[in-house]
């Protein structure tokens, strides 16, 4: 009997708290499209990522136009020549990869890049979010960007503007 009671104790006492318990949500990518600092460091970016792959496309070019040429020759060149080609077209196809893999890969440049410019302003937009939630006393603060799980929320709890607006001071 008494297990009975304290497990109701608990139930009914946890069921209350939850109710009680505060929350919000916010939009992070649309804070973030609305920051100047944000818009110029993925400006940066992405020109960087062009630049990149701009010369990464012209390395491409290169060993195409080398492997045409040597389809084209293959066979009016002499064995030794050819097998030079040949190694030489494969060193340039692992130089791309390497290439590629230092400037787009996972903790490549691209990557420490973003880290670099990126993060300060995701930090500083968490820092908001934080502050917003203690000083409403929100338990709960969900992001619903594209990558979230909420389904459905109601507009009246998305304090995204309030977060642009602490931003803003």
């Amino acid at each position: 009997m008494n297990i009975l009671r304290t497990l109701f104790f608990i139930i009914f006492f946890s069921g209350n708290v939850a109710i009680a318990q505060k929350f919000a949500f916010v939009d992070s990518e649309y804070i973030l499209d609305q920051m100047e600092s944000y818009q110029k460091a993925q400006k940066q970016i992405d020109d960087l990522a062009a630049e990149w792959q701009k010369e990464l496309d012209q390395k491409i070019k290169d060993i195409e136009s080398k492997a045409n040429e040597l389809r084209k020759n293959e066979l009016i060149l002499p064995e030794d020549i050819k097998k030079d080609k040949e190694l030489e077209i494969s060193n340039l196809q692992d130089e791309l990869r390497v290439y590629q893999t230092k400037k787009f890969g996972v903790g490549g440049d691209l990557f420490k890049k973003r880290k670099e410019l990126i993060q300060p302003i995701q930090r500083k937009v968490f820092k908001a979010i934080e502050s917003l939630a203690k000083d409403n006393n929100y338990s709960f603060v969900l992001d619903k960007s594209k990558n979230s799980n909420i389904l459905y929320a109601d507009p009246k709890y998305d304090k995204s503007d309030a977060i642009i607006r602490k931003l803003k001071k």
